[in-house]
């Protein structure tokens, strides 16, 4: 564990966008755990931050253990939001999975990140990190579009085509002129779509 954060802080001095998290409920895991989890994250300033609830898989040794807490899940998410202000942060499809409407209560709670899955379906079933993962079998544009309604009905909107970097790496990295401020922009189709910039 300690070469890994180690590899974690080297990366950051290189340059590189660096990211961590935790699962919330892995087996063994005590609140003390989640404290030194989070004291990790706030010495190493990550630009994104990834926790989801521990789901298991039946493959595997923890099969038999209990899920991690939504709960404890989106209450972390929202005090993440207010240690890290401008953190990339994903609602995780693992949210989504633990609970229907998981994805929009993390957004409601701090997160600004979604991630769809756009793999093709025939290679979806080979990556499978936990049981029951949503939308396995549509099609990648119908999984983007049912995404993009999804976060639309919490009166998010969807940033497409823009970086994924986060404004606290384009500042560090003397590229503050592509934090863009919110404005229309011409999106797939012939509507148009209010992007935030991450």
């Amino acid at each position: 564990l300690a070469n890994r954060k180690e590899c974690l802080y080297t990366l950051k001095e290189l340059g590189y966008q660096v990211g961590a998290g935790f699962m919330v409920g892995a087996p063994g895991q005590t609140f003390e755990c989640l404290a030194e989890d989070l004291i990790f994250l706030h010495d190493l300033q990550p630009e994104m931050i990834g926790i989801g609830p521990f789901l298991p898989h039946h493959e595997t040794p923890f099969a038999h253990e209990e899920k991690g807490s939504y709960e404890m899940t989106i209450y972390l998410l929202s005090v993440l939001r207010v240690m890290f202000p401008n953190v990339l942060l994903p609602a995780t499809t693992a949210l989504g999975t633990i609970k229907a409407t998981g994805r929009e209560q993390g957004m409601l709670a701090g997160c600004n990140v979604v991630m769809p899955n756009l793999s093709p379906q025939r290679f979806r079933k080979g990556y499978q990190l936990y049981d029951n993962k949503p939308c396995l079998d549509d099609e990648p544009t119908h999984c983007a579009s049912c995404l993009e309604r999804r976060i639309e009905s919490r009166g998010r909107l969807v940033g497409w085509n823009m970086s994924g970097s986060s404004r606290r790496f384009l500042r560090r990295v003397g590229r503050p002129d592509e934090v863009r401020p919110i404005k229309e922009f011409p999106a797939e189709g012939k509507r148009l779509i209010r992007l935030h910039s991450v």
